[in-house]
């Protein structure tokens, strides 16, 4: 298998895990280059559902070699809930330090850091400041790594140079704490408590990821490279300030890890036939107010709830000006439409093309997040495709043919082909078409 990268080319929840897990069975070894546990992988593999939020969702293929980025942020708890949770589940053996290794440079996601989270979102609550967070402690954690005061995975292994650490670190949060939100911030003493508990825990665990990618690099090993979120979601190119706390697009993959970019082959991004979107933001192709039995029953018959919040998603037509800019950000170079099964059965289905904004017909996705908002969805109408026999698809020109026009009318407009069609959630419910 190639090097690989797999990014969302939508808001997220596109079905990335699912399509990790797939690939994850010709890699050599899965990493996980970004993000924190603000993402959740949801695998169904012979009926049996598995939710990971850190771990790479390739540990489901045993034998496997998961990694963790420099430029994720890592909670400890999470990270144990989750391994505890695969052991339980057969997944892990008794030696999981085998088959997982963590970035000593990788930033830690401390108890302060999910208290001041929840308390801006509280503070912001119902207002125009809210962003809409899963309030775990992600975007403050990246905000000390931005300002250099940070904690890697390998400082909770250095006492001495850890509490002076977090004595820094404490200087301004405590402030912050007592006067802005009138809570009480936990002390130096309870955060070094902490951190040397988990520190213990986490020493077996972490390595220098960069040097093992290296090598297996140099072995000529296949490296997959797993993102979280979606590329509307980043940080820089997304619907700003409605997006995550890190960088989501494939670039990241190298500054999350340390690798150079002549490695990778190919970029996979992964979008649904349809959008959805969860927490506040721009969504021009949102039914829920001209069409809400439309985006009830899409709801339900997709599941389209949080992985790691429960939250319902907002749902839209599939808005392929966002897609095409996904693709040109990332450098797709092919794609996987997710969840086709979901649109199955309607008469009708509605695909952007362009945007009205002020009287004028667009292209391409507004400068601002202000004209975002305002732009209204300029849809082509298609005929909607009833229910196939999947074991009968092995090409595209298997499918119904509408089903066959509407992934056309994707891959013309985008100028990405559609190497893989979900039509369920299990991992055998993929038709690979490329």
């Amino acid at each position: 298998m190639p090097n690989s990268i797999v990014v969302g080319a939508q808001w997220g929840d596109e079905g990335k895990g699912k399509v990790v897990d797939i690939l994850s069975s010709k890699a050599d070894m899965i990493v996980r280059y970004q993000g924190g546990n603000n993402a959740g992988h949801t695998l169904v593999v012979k009926g049996i559902k598995t939710v990971v939020h850190l771990i790479p969702s390739g540990i489901l293929h045993p034998g496997k070699i998961c990694l963790i980025g420099n430029g994720v942020v890592v909670d400890p708890v999470v990270f144990f809930e989750e391994v505890d949770t695969l052991r339980a589940a057969g997944v892990l053996a008794d030696n999981p330090e085998k088959r997982i290794r963590l970035s000593t440079h990788a930033n830690v996601i401390l108890p302060v850091h999910r208290q001041l989270d929840k308390l801006r979102e509280e503070k912001a609550s119902g207002g125009k400041g809210e962003i809409g967070t899963t309030v775990r402690g992600i975007g403050p954690a990246y905000e000390d790594k931005i300002a250099r005061r940070g904690i890697h995975l390998c400082d909770l292994l250095q006492p001495e140079l850890l509490r002076e650490k977090l004595g820094r670190l404490m200087e301004e949060k405590s402030v912050i704490i007592k006067t802005h939100f009138g809570s009480e911030p936990p002390t130096v003493d309870e955060l070094f408590e902490f951190c040397a508990k988990y520190g213990e825990r986490l020493r077996p665990f972490i390595g220098d990821v960069r040097v093992e990618l290296m090598n297996a690099k140099r072995a000529g090993k296949s490296i997959l490279f797993e993102g979280a979120q979606g590329a509307l979601l980043d940080i820089d190119h997304g619907t700003y300030p409605y997006v995550t706390s890190s960088n989501t697009v494939s670039s990241a993959a190298m500054t999350g890890t340390g690798m150079p970019p002549r490695m990778i082959d190919e970029i996979y991004g992964i979008a649904k036939a349809y959008v959805t979107r969860v927490g506040t933001g721009p969504f021009p192709t949102e039914i829920e107010k001209t069409d809400p039995e439309l985006a009830k029953g899409l709801r339900a018959k997709g599941d389209e709830y949080g992985a790691t919040t429960g939250r319902p998603r907002r749902i839209g037509w599939l808005d392929l000006v966002a897609l095409k800019y996904a693709a040109e950000v990332n450098g797709m170079t092919q794609i996987a439409l997710t969840k086709v099964d979901v649109l199955t059965g309607l008469k009708k289905v509605k695909i952007c093309t362009s945007y009205r904004l002020d009287g004028r017909q667009i292209t391409d996705v507004p400068p601002s997040v202000q004209d975002w908002e305002r732009s209204e969805p300029v849809y082509e109408e298609l005929d909607g495709w009833e229910e196939f026999d999947s074991s009968l698809v092995r090409t595209k020109a298997d499918f119904p043919k509408a089903l066959s026009d509407y992934v056309s009318r994707v891959e013309e407009f985008v100028g990405v082909r559609v190497t893989q069609v979900g039509i369920g959630p299990g991992r055998e419910e993929t038709i690979e078409i490329g």
